[in-house]
């Protein structure tokens, strides 16, 4: 499984025990409002706000407050604009990483980012430096509870690319632009997906077996995933079950 796979099942794990739920709706909120006035609040001809849409049901945001953004975006409520930034680094151990803000003030969610890096044993890189080691991707969760098999088999006919396995749940991946279209396949098959997204999947990963490091790359990771300007963090660890496991602890 790639790094960010790993540490989004982390996240949903930890975020199951602790509910921070206001940190992730306030997140969701801003994609849905910058998708919004990027493309438009008609979701049939904005692909992007539909699917931050689905992010957001799946999240459990209640429907007005979604509704509430899409104005903000479109206009038609008065809201604050976000800037989407991307920033690349290096973890410890030259694991590549890539977080995906959105920012009101560039300069100081790029000073705080770099902070970051710098304080978990990371440094900061230049645009494209680790990117090329990632490409975007759909990426949808099914249940464990449904038929492999099954899953699969509808998922395929729809354009996905990939199924694996990632304990209590089933992951697929597709195109980006076959995203909508495999999750609309599955929910047709009663097969309703828990989460839908575009993501940055490695296309290559870096070994991470000992324990001592791989917690430093974590700490990095959680530290910057943490930070309320920082929608997405992407990177290419491969780090030990057991190792993973006994973080989430």
């Amino acid at each position: 499984m790639s790094g960010h796979s790993k540490w989004a099942t982390t996240k949903y794990r930890k975020g199951a025990q602790d509910q921070a739920r206001a940190k992730v709706f306030a997140k969701i909120i801003r994609q849905v409002e910058v998708a919004a006035r990027e493309g438009g609040s008609d979701m049939t001809a904005n692909a992007s706000l539909r699917t931050m849409y689905a992010k957001a049901r799946d999240a459990s945001v209640p429907i007005d407050t979604i509704e509430r953004a899409i104005k903000r975006g479109s206009g038609e409520l008065e809201g604050v604009r976000y800037e989407s930034i991307a920033y690349e680094g290096y973890a410890p151990d030259g694991v590549a990483v890539i977080v995906e803000c959105l920012s009101d003030n560039r300069n100081r969610t790029g000073a705080e980012i770099r902070n970051l890096f710098n304080k978990n044993g990371g440094s900061m890189a230049e645009p494209g430096a680790v990117s090329w080691q990632f490409e975007r991707k759909g990426v949808l969760t099914v249940p464990r509870t449904f038929d492999e098999d099954q899953v699969m088999e509808v998922a395929m006919e729809a354009g996905a690319e990939d199924l694996s396995d990632d304990g209590d749940r089933w992951v697929v991946t597709c195109a980006p632009s076959d995203l909508m279209a495999v999750r609309g396949a599955l929910e047709e098959a009663g097969l309703e997906p828990g989460s839908s997204e575009l993501s940055m999947v490695p296309t290559s990963t870096v070994e991470v077996p000992q324990e001592s490091e791989a917690k430093k790359v974590l700490r990095l990771i959680e530290a910057l995933d943490d930070h309320d300007d920082v929608q997405n963090v992407y990177a290419n660890f491969d780090i030990p079950d057991a190792v993973m496991a006994a973080y989430e602890g």
